[in-house]
């Protein structure tokens, strides 16, 4: 920097020892507020030197260049004492600190390996280095002397002032004379304290002045106002789990004052050190680090001698159309294919289209990325994994197609690569890949052998504190009541931050201007909202590098895991700017089902089928989808498709992708229009004749970004890749984008012949379709996936039905859900049995019915369902109850709970008696572990006289006999249905004459008054806003189980009356609100002797209807506060998730609030309401649990 520079700057003063937020629950400031404040103080270069991380290095470089500030990139390492590998208690606890800060690459690179070696190598309650690294690593860094735990500072503060001039000239050695520097701070602290801190920076001075080592000014910054200190105080209680009232806990003083001084402030504090102002303006101008961001560092992909990633692409493609495309596959036992050649026997339009985006493709470099996915696609098939058909934008290239990555055709469902990969926007192409959940381990794993474990990493991802979390945490380190702190939390809408929050519910405005308690909460809050919380894994992302990674980026252990697995401390969208190749590696449950499907068919049937290449004019298949029974079938068994599929009857392919692409918010209300056009295609209308060849195959309704492109192209001259930019801008709705773009595309209309006019109605035609439209490519990928199972479903049903229980087998009301569909298709599901059950559903060859998985039975677990499985098929069925305990009750996994659990669901009815086992649980497993004891010491002997055939060889206490009732209860509890028998089984002659079965209720319409009836199996009671409770009562009859609505009115008929188990009759109205059937019930009556006997009738008070009367409107409006759906979200969950599950809810509004619980092994750590109110259903149920786990979906009502 020159003098005239230097004269133009209000300041000399640069910050270089900064803590942000990246400073888990220690740094209180977010990296943009961090960024405006040193702008406005006139700064124009600014460090960051977050605790042992670099968590925010490439998001501070990028923010500050955009703000014109230099980036100083450092950390504030932790030095062990006695060596980064020893790790003894009390001793190795309490490292020093050092501040280290990146000169340049070569700076940058050495403080990566250092933070990297911390992580892997020296945690030890902190992440630690030592001095032998340091010597290793120190060239391009900078080294400050830190705070007081620093070791010069801290040797000189407890007196051992003859030890510290070794220790500060050593340091100098290690780093190199001019790159040392000894910290001054002002920090008068505590009370007593501020004497100390004088003292050590005059012995610092003095120091300096006797080693000529220089000195230099920081603040140690936590927080950017004074004023801060309260919220950084709560923020350290947050992290050590103190209240603010603790007197033995971390705490920085408000005297300390940690704040973003003001360089005037700063320069007033050190008016006698002058020089150490002037030294951090120095260490700026040695710190120059650039990157290159936006250069894709690309793993190397070795290919054959001779070849070039180039060229190997092109002879991989050359194959790979020839396979696809020509009908004479001759050429394929040449070696070499000619140019001329596969254009005659693929033919002119596929050689074209080929050679365009290849063409792309090299130009742009991307070759080596090609070849990478095609690899990892290509040893997933090899090795039986199975593969989504695409995903995404990627399914639009025709080499994607030829490389086998996708197995969509992309010229016979007209997609277009400029959707994939635009000439006109230099970006990485982006290919995302599913597997079969299962199985996406493996495919990680693959990775990590093929390119070395030290390229190839997970991601790192942050869970920040939004409002709702804030409020929590700040309520539990103030120590205020927990339920003080909760309601205020619950008066917060989900994704609102607090400010909005305060603008939009009255009553948190009014709390906080009530309450000094609850105003001092919601400021505090304030302060911690965005706050980075914790570091976890992303749930999807891996990252591969050419060079070792930590020659780019920092590593550390991942939070989860036995400890072999890594991160990346930088996110996704940090590791992009840098260059590094990030793909999502993403586990579809659908797809494991799939593939268990396939397996079983080939065990009962002998068919090997190949998935990709069933028949897709199938007509079983399209007659299943036109009746809607689509339960089970990927995409489409929502009850709002159902019923829209019953509405579309479809009969090609073609539907299933327009269905699967406009059933989402917004291009939903199009839906009729599409139905319409295909069944009265005569009604369909152009604006103009040129769009019909667009639109035909979609009836008029722009369903897919790619028609807008088209659109774009064929009527207003754009490029394709124009027209891309055009959809995105739109998309965004940002209106300068959207204002330039429509100007452009008018007169480009007019350009082309067709007027001013058409222009102004084109564009408002598009518009609406260019931001809610879906990706083609996207949407035929997933309706490939939504016809195969549908397919399987149609064609194999019971083997479809056993891998889709097999599938949600950890769920019991999923399967509850899934058995009662097996008996609408007929397919009877047997009882669990030891001698009959796999461990999985399974399907019995002779009789096409499933039999129930062990491994299903809540509290078994598939450990000991796999021993007693496999056991039975090494050395046969079990004879009685001595051969069981003898070969199974040895192994210590199968303990009392697993056995319980088995006796319970009638799994050894076969061995004895249910209520006489349960009797003798203890003298069983006493029984078999003392086998298990002998067999280990080789007394096997011992029990070679057992007679196994006969009575048992160890006495049985009786038992009195189990009701038919409980049994069927315990069924109900550990299999989530009644399978053996149904409670109402000897009643069912009074059902079918009084009673209107559920089955029989989608016959009737909506309002209809209807009696029902069955036993109780839940009742959950909310309390409404107007502070009454109603019930939601879930009743099951013979052919299924439904829920009842209890109104305020009718519940204080009879409060008592309402218990589990009990039989009764409902009389009440259909409600079919998105076609899921519930009852808003008018009366109700017990079932009992005299009423089966026909003794008494069933009455009702018509009375009742009147409490409905009063009490629906208010319930509709008011319960919506009381009754929520929480879905437990792994903290790591990536976007395609979430947006999954957005998409989900959307399809499904009612309303139930929804809240998001976001966990971090299985335990949560924050809570978010979203602006989405849903109507719970069991279909909905099945959609959220195949992303997150059925046990991750909850229902959940307050109590009374």
């Amino acid at each position: 920097m020159t003098e005239q520079d230097l004269s133009k700057k209000q300041s000399n003063f640069v910050h270089l020892h900064v803590h942000s937020h990246y400073s888990l629950l220690d740094g209180l400031i977010k990296i943009d507020d961090l960024i405006t404040r040193a702008k406005e103080c006139g700064m124009d270069a600014l460090a960051l030197t977050d605790h042992g991380s670099m968590y925010g290095a490439i998001e501070l470089y990028q923010k500050d260049k955009k703000a014109g500030i230099k980036p100083i990139i450092g950390v504030e390492a932790y030095v062990a004492k006695r060596g980064h590998l020893k790790k003894t208690p009390k001793l190795d606890a309490n490292p020093y600190h050092l501040v280290l800060l990146a000169k340049d690459q070569k700076g940058y690179k050495n403080l990566s390996k250092l933070t990297t070696i911390a992580h892997l190598e020296g945690y030890y309650y902190k992440p630690r280095i030592d001095k032998e690294l340091l010597k290793k690593y120190s060239e391009g860094l900078v080294a400050l002397s830190s705070c007081m735990r620093g070791e010069v500072p801290l040797h000189l503060s407890i007196g051992k002032d003859t030890e510290v001039e070794k220790m500060a000239l050593e340091y100098q050695e290690i780093f190199g004379k001019g790159n040392f520097y000894l910290e001054l701070q002002i920090h008068p602290g505590l009370e007593g304290q501020k004497d100390l801190h004088d003292e050590v920076n005059q012995k610092i001075l003095n120091l300096s002045k006797k080693t000529d080592i220089p000195v230099v000014a920081t603040n140690d910054v936590h927080y950017l106002d004074r004023e801060d200190y309260e919220a950084h105080d709560i923020l350290l209680c947050v992290q050590t789990g103190n209240i603010v009232t603790d007197q033995n806990r971390l705490r920085q003083g408000k005297e300390e004052d940690y704040s973003f001084r003001s360089p005037k402030e700063m320069e007033k504090l050190f008016k006698d050190a002058p020089e150490a102002i002037s030294n951090t303006q120095k260490i700026a101008n040695q710190c120059s680090l650039e990157f290159k961001l936006g250069e894709a560092i690309l793993p190397r992909f070795e290919v054959p001698e001779g070849e070039t990633p180039d060229s190997y692409l092109k002879k991989l493609c050359y194959r790979g159309l020839i396979e696809r495309y020509a009908k004479n596959k001759s050429l394929l036992k040449k070696e070499e294919i000619s140019k001329e050649k596969l254009k005659e026997v693929v033919g002119e339009k596929i050689f074209k289209r080929f050679q365009y985006e290849y063409g792309v493709i090299k130009e742009m470099g991307y070759s080596p990325y090609f070849l990478i996915v095609w690899d990892f696609v290509k040893y997933a098939k090899d090795h039986k994994i199975i593969v989504g058909p695409g995903r995404g934008s990627a399914a639009g290239s025709i080499v994607s197609y030829a490389l086998d990555i996708t197995t969509i055709d992309p010229l016979r469902y007209d997609l277009l690569f400029e959707r994939f990969l635009n000439p006109a926007r230099i970006s990485m192409p982006d290919i995302d890949l599913d597997f079969a959940d299962d199985r996406r381990d493996e495919m990680i794993q693959y990775v990590t052998e093929k390119y070395g474990k030290e390229r190839v990493s997970q991601i790192i991802t942050f869970g920040t504190m939004a409002a709702r979390n804030a409020v929590r945490d700040v309520g539990r380190a103030l120590g205020m009541a927990y339920n003080d702190v909760d309601r205020i939390a619950k008066m917060i809408p989900m994704f609102t931050d607090l400010k909005k929050s305060l603008e939009k519910v009255p009553e948190l405005r009014a709390a906080m201007g009530e309450d000094p308690a609850v105003e001092r909460l919601i400021k505090m809050a304030q302060k911690l909202e965005g706050v980075a919380r914790h570091a976890s894994t992303h749930a999807a992302g891996v990252v591969i590098s050419r060079d070792p990674l930590v020659e780019h980026v920092p590593i550390q252990h991942a939070t989860r895991g036995d400890g072999s697995s890594t991160v990346v401390q930088y996110s996704m969208f940090d590791l992009e700017a840098i260059g590094l190749l990030k793909m999502d590696f993403l586990g579809l449950s659908n797809l494991t089902v799939i593939r268990n499907a396939l397996r079983i068919i080939h065990k009962i049937r002998g068919e090997e089928i190949e998935i990709d290449k069933v028949p897709l004019d199938d007509q079983k298949t399209f007659e299943l989808l036109r009746e809607g029974r689509t339960t089970g079938v990927f995409q489409l068994e929502s009850s709002g498709m159902k019923r829209y599929l019953k509405e579309l009857k479809p009969t090609k392919f073609e539907d299933i992708v327009a269905m699967v692409a406009l059933y989402r918010p917004g291009p939903m209300e199009w839906i009729p229009d599409y139905i319409k056009g295909k069944h009265k295609p005569e009604s369909v209308k152009y604006l103009h004749p040129k769009l019909e060849p667009i639109l035909k195959e979609t009836y008029g309704v722009a369903v897919y970004q790619e028609q807008v492109l088209r659109i774009a192209r064929d009527l207003a001259g754009f490029s394709l890749g124009e027209a891309d930019v055009l959809r995105k801008a739109v998309g965004k709705k940002i209106r300068k984008l959207l204002i330039e773009q429509k100007k452009k595309f008018v007169e480009g209309v007019e350009k082309e012949g067709y007027g001013k006019e058409l222009g102004e109605k084109l564009f408002s035609f598009i518009e609406p379709f260019a931001g809610y439209g879906f990706n083609k490519a996207h949407a035929t990928c997933y309706a490939m996936i939504a016809y195969q199972t549908a397919y399987l479903k149609a064609n194999y049903p019971a083997e479809f039905m056993a891998a889709l229980l097999t599938s949600d087998q950890g769920n019991t009301d999923r399967v509850a859900i899934e058995v009662s569909e097996c008996r609408q298709m007929e397919i009877e599901v047997l009882p669990p049995g030891v001698n009959e059950s796999f461990v999985e559903f399974g399907v019995i060859k002779k009789t096409g019915n499933i039999t129930f998985g062990l491994g299903a039975i809540k509290n078994v677990g598939l450990k000991p369902a796999e021993i007693i499985v496999e056991e039975r098929q090494k050395n046969g069925k079990y004879k009685n109850l001595d051969d069981f305990v003898k070969r199974v009750c040895s192994h210590h996994e199968v303990g009392k709970k697993p056995l319980e659990s088995l006796i319970q669901s009638g799994a050894l009815d076969n061995l004895g008696e249910r209520e006489v086992l349960l009797r003798n649980l203890d003298r069983i497993l006493s029984y078999g572990g003392e086998m298990g004891r002998s067999s280990l010491n080789g007394q096997t002997d011992f029990f070679a006289g057992l007679k196994i055939d006969g009575a048992p060889a160890f006495e049985l206490k009786p038992a009195e006999k189990m009701p038919k009732k409980e049994c069927l209860a315990w069924e109900k509890k550990l299999l989530g249905l009644y399978l053996s028998d149904h409670p109402l089984k000897e009643m069912e002659d009074f059902f079918v004459k009084n009673i209107t079965s559920f089955s029989e209720l989608r016959e009737r319409k909506r309002g209809d008054e209807v009696i029902v009836g069955g036993i109780v199996i839940n009742i959950q009671k909310i309390i409404t806003r107007s502070n009454e409770p109603m019930l939601f009562v879930k009743l099951a009859d013979l052919s299924n189980e439904f829920e009842t609505l209890i109104f305020p009115g009718l519940f204080k008929k009879n409060p008592d009356f309402w218990r589990e188990d009990k039989i009764i009759a409902i009389k009440g109205k259909i409600s079919d609100k998105d076609d899921e059937i519930k009852i808003l019930a008018d009366d109700y009556q017990e079932i009992d002797e005299e009423i089966l006997k026909g003794d008494k009738p069933l009455q009702f008070n018509s009375k009742g209807r009147n409490h409905y009367q009063n009490n629906r409107s208010s319930f509709a409006r008011k319960d919506n506060k009381e009754t929520y759906l929480k879905l437990f979200v792994p903290e790591v969950a990536s976007k395609d998730l979430l947006a999954e599950i957005r998409q989900i809810l959307l399809e499904n509004q009612g309303d139930y609030r929804v809240i998001l619980a976001f966990t971090v092994d299985e335990k949560v750590k924050k809570q978010v309401e979203i602006p989405i109110k849903i109507d719970f259903n069991f279909t909905l149920r099945k959609k959220l649990g195949d992303f997150l786990g059925e046990e991750m979906v909850k229902l959940m009502r307050t109590s009374a």
